[in-house]
């Protein structure tokens, strides 16, 4: 009897040890035009594509009255502020977008 206590015991504490592993997680974002994750290894992931940085680059737009911030994942090492508006769909020539490698809003705020 002793002994079939102490198994359960020993299987109790054994399950409780397993259960309190930690998990490693990707950090969700929902974000007002894409969703996006951040990888354990400080990456992000979007639409099936894996993007080094994360910016948030805000600015004014020619003859607007407020700032506007646009939030986008690249694989680019910078944006600038007029890059990143023009891509946001504001510009009339296809030369003016990102290819989805190369970078992707998410956000606009």
């Amino acid at each position: 009897m002793k002994r079939l206590i102490i198994c359960l015991l020993s299987l109790i504490l054994l399950l409780n040890i397993a259960g309190c592993a930690k998990k490693e997680e990707n950090k969700a974002e929902e974000s007002g035009l894409k969703n996006y994750s951040e990888l354990s290894n400080g990456t992000y992931s979007c639409d099936e594509h894996i993007y080094k940085y994360r910016f948030e680059i805000s600015g004014r737009m020619p003859n607007a009255a407020q700032n506007s911030t646009f939030v986008y994942l690249s694989n680019l090492p910078e944006i600038s502020f007029e890059q990143a508006w023009k891509a946001s769909g504001l510009s009339s020539s296809l030369e003016d977008y990102f290819s989805e490698e190369d970078a992707i809003l998410v956000d606009r705020k």
